[in-house]
């Protein structure tokens, strides 16, 4: 079954709301409107093939567990972020790139080759603690399991600096 592309509308519509929800959590959009206007495109696409909005810049199996570390915003982001001002397609750039005091740069591909990726990993390793850091908002008590804390509080809007590593 083919699915019709995109049209303006609906590209426009996503835009905003993802642009929107980015600011919000204190993520940005790439200011380069069309670049950033066509992966939104193909977060369309992507969801009408498969049911998901899978990265765009990304060959997604189709199969939802196997590709939910490439689901938008995909695993990636964030570490991206803090080392490169972007993710691995651009969309989401650091406050340095939307300022134009840096450039953001062609990065790395972070996801494993399939052959090397877990297979049928448990579903109970939600809670991102396994051997990862957590790390505690000093303002509003947010709390989130990752390598570093993120750059900006998604709750509060707090920096990077207000957050403490939260022992367990």
């Amino acid at each position: 079954m083919n699915n019709p592309a995109p049209d303006i509308l609906e590209i426009d519509a996503l835009y905003e709301r993802l642009d929107r929800d980015a600011e919000a959590a204190g993520y940005h959009l790439n200011p380069d409107v069309e670049f950033t206007r066509g992966l939104v495109e193909g977060l369309l696409v992507n969801e009408r093939r498969y049911g998901y909005q899978a990265c765009p810049c990304r060959l997604a199996d189709g199969n939802k567990s196997a590709d939910l570390d490439i689901i938008c915003p995909c695993d990636y982001r964030d570490p991206d972020l803090d080392e490169y001002d972007t993710c691995f397609c651009r969309l989401y750039v650091t406050q340095a790139v939307v300022d134009g005091k840096k450039k953001a740069p062609s990065i790395p591909e972070r996801r494993l080759p399939e052959e090397e990726r877990p297979k049928n990993a448990p579903a109970a390793k939600t809670t991102g603690v396994a051997g990862i850091p957590v790390w505690r908002c000093r303002v509003c008590g947010y709390l989130c399991a990752r390598e570093q804390p993120p750059g900006v509080c998604p709750v509060c809007k707090a920096s990077k600096e207000r957050f403490e590593a939260f022992p367990l």
